[in-house]
């Protein structure tokens, strides 16, 4: 196995489960780099993805016997069989609602509005732009390509794939780069924002979309696809843009 075989395999499976990688990582220091590179983004990608769901619990209620055998008492003078079931006063539902707000609220920590901001921007251009992530193999024209991304972007890895839509979009404000490129599995969405600054990666997920946007120098880039099983390639794609992007802010 040479270094390319070695990082094309360590790219799709950063666990090095395949045959030789361990071999040629032990041998190899730039490889063996490389993989550790590789593991902290899937490492890093994995935690933006997760979401702590803590278990719910219902609270224990005061008894209300007194009143249950009120109710019985009345029921008996007036000849009417007690039912079964019975409505709860309307302080029992105020204190389950208070308990549910008090268990869920914490599964979503306090964010930075302008950061929540950028994510629910981003989401609904997704939803405007929905057009420009078609299956294609023609790519957007040269000019076309250098015009977006020259304005915001002075170095970018050129091997990410094949650019198919390339526009400059307005965003929280700011014209910035909006690409597609065509994937392994499906067409990829990046919007670069040089000028929007995430303290660490936010997952983004919505109908038909999946993706995460990462820190990168002073700015950060939204990737973005339609499928679960894009997120390893996202990963990788997240990896080289992280590595060669350079701002022209």
């Amino acid at each position: 196995m040479n270094c390319d075989e070695y990082r094309e395999a360590i790219t799709a499976d950063p666990s090095e489960s395949f045959a030789g990688g361990a071999a040629h990582s032990a041998g190899c220091e730039k490889c063996e780099n490389h993989r550790q590179e590789m593991r902290a983004l899937d490492e890093r990608i994995a935690r933006a993805l997760a979401i702590d769901v803590p278990a719910f619990r219902m609270p224990e209620l005061p008894a209300i016997e007194a009143d249950n055998n009120s109710r019985k008492a009345g029921a008996a003078a007036s000849g009417f069989r007690t039912s079964r079931f019975r409505t709860p006063p309307l302080w029992v539902g105020l204190a389950a609602a208070v308990v549910v707000a008090a268990v869920l609220i914490p599964r979503f920590p306090e964010r930075d509005r302008s950061g929540q901001d950028l994510v629910d921007q981003i989401m609904a251009h997704m939803d405007h732009e929905e057009a420009s992530r078609q299956v294609t193999s023609v790519p957007v024209a040269t000019e076309t390509l250098n015009e977006v991304v020259s304005r915001r972007v002075s170095g970018m890895d050129q091997d990410i794939g094949l650019v198919t839509y390339a526009m400059s979009c307005v965003i929280n404000g700011r014209t910035v780069p909006h690409l597609v490129i065509q994937g392994n599995r499906g067409p990829v969405t990046l919007i670069l924002l040089p000028e929007e600054t995430v303290e660490a990666s936010i997952p983004l997920s919505g109908d038909n979309v999946h993706g995460v946007l990462i820190p990168v120098g002073g700015g950060s880039i939204a990737i973005i696809g339609q499928r679960e099983d894009q997120l390893d390639e996202i990963g990788r794609i997240g990896q080289k843009l992280a590595e060669s992007v350079e701002w022209n802010i």
